[in-house]
């Protein structure tokens, strides 16, 4: 849904539904905090002290939840990346010492694109260059996303066998390490749901034969909106899930093009699916535009209820609004406090920090 190309914009989808009625439940944040580790526990003793992973150790799937070493509810809550083609300078040792301490985030997705200029003109270069910067996640104690952001075409069954070299060389580097979710197809769209599911079924052995453990974050119809934006809903992913263990299903939003009903049907997803919000803006679709705070507020506060994982679009200094640096940030030293951000990045700072 975002805004992907530094050129290129792509069309808003409009906002659908009337208002959700009555507020919503109060927060139970406190319930999935990623820092609920067992007190005195060190699920992995190998990570920076006092970091989420070394609070929680390997994460999995248990039931609807994202679950710590202790079985323990937890939700993250973090940044993604703009594609590593065009804003690497942005990921620094410093902004992501940033990012980790002055944030306190304890996650970041890492997009590689598959076009625009991305994987599939030097795959070795950007597997390099996202090994990179996952390893600056690990050293860190943050958890990462691996993402395979497949854009355009939308079917991602046009990527498999690029996917399958890509997340064999991910899945054998990182097998040992706790830190690392897959996901495997970012926003598809104009494709139906048995073909991303067939996908899915094709693409998840191939992780688990070098790291069976990690989890599978699998993209849903309609530009991950679980087939909101292409009028379907989440029944098509409950009646017929993927046959894979330990997977979640991903959700994105922008709160100015995506109101009432994308809301609902989170919160009803996530009643009987395991979700991660991996991308989300306060803008429109096209992560740009005005901010709308106020809807934005009703998912993170539904997210916090539910226990939803998320990533914010994005860790950079683009120009548009949904990029939380000012623009040049990304060519200086500065990362901390809110100078150096814009009025999105300084509130989503706000509700990263918690």
């Amino acid at each position: 849904m975002a805004k992907h190309s530094p050129t290129r914009r792509r069309p808003a989808k409009a906002a659908l539904g009337a208002a959700l009625s009555g507020a919503l439940l109060l927060t139970l944040a406190s319930q999935f905090s990623a820092g609920a580790g067992t007190a005195g526990s060190t699920p992995d003793a190998t990570a920076p002290a006092g970091s989420a992973v070394a609070r929680n150790g390997q994460l999995s799937v248990c039931g609807e939840k994202l679950c710590n070493a202790q079985g323990k509810a937890v939700q993250l809550r973090g940044m993604s990346s703009h594609g590593t083609q065009w804003y690497a300078q942005c990921l620094t040792d410093g902004s992501l010492d940033a990012l980790a301490q002055d944030w306190g985030a304890d996650v970041l997705r890492v997009s590689t694109y598959v076009q625009e200029g991305g994987y599939e003109t030097d795959p070795a270069k950007f597997t390099q260059l996202a090994q990179r910067v996952v390893d600056q996640a690990i050293e860190r104690g943050m958890y990462a996303v691996i993402d395979w952001h497949q854009l355009n075409p939308g079917d991602p069954n046009a990527n498999t066998d690029s996917a399958k070299r890509f997340f064999t060389d991910m899945a054998s580097k990182y097998k040992d390490q706790p830190n690392v979710f897959y996901e495997i197809a970012n926003e598809p769209s104009g494709v139906s749901w048995a073909e991303i599911k067939s996908y899915a079924e094709e693409v998840i052995p191939v992780i688990r034969q070098h790291d069976p453990d990690g989890v599978a974050l699998v993209g849903t119809r309609a530009w991950s909106s679980l087939g909101v934006s292409e009028d379907g809903d989440e029944r098509e992913v409950i009646d017929n899930p993927v046959d894979a263990e330990n997977i979640m299903y991903t959700f994105h939003f922008y709160a100015a093009s995506h109101g009432d009903e994308y809301l609902r049907t989170l919160s009803r997803a996530a009643d009987e699916l395991p979700m991660f919000v991996t991308e989300f803006g306060t803008q429109n679709s096209a992560g740009e535009g005005a901010n709308d705070f106020t809807m934005a507020q009703k998912y993170i506060d539904l997210m916090a209820e539910k226990g939803i994982s998320w990533t914010n679009w994005n860790y950079s200094d683009d120009d548009r609004s949904g990029a939380v640096f000012k623009p040049g940030t990304c060519s200086g030293d500065q990362w901390t406090g809110t100078d150096v951000l814009k009025e999105a990045g300084i509130w989503i700072r706000d509700r990263v920090k918690g």
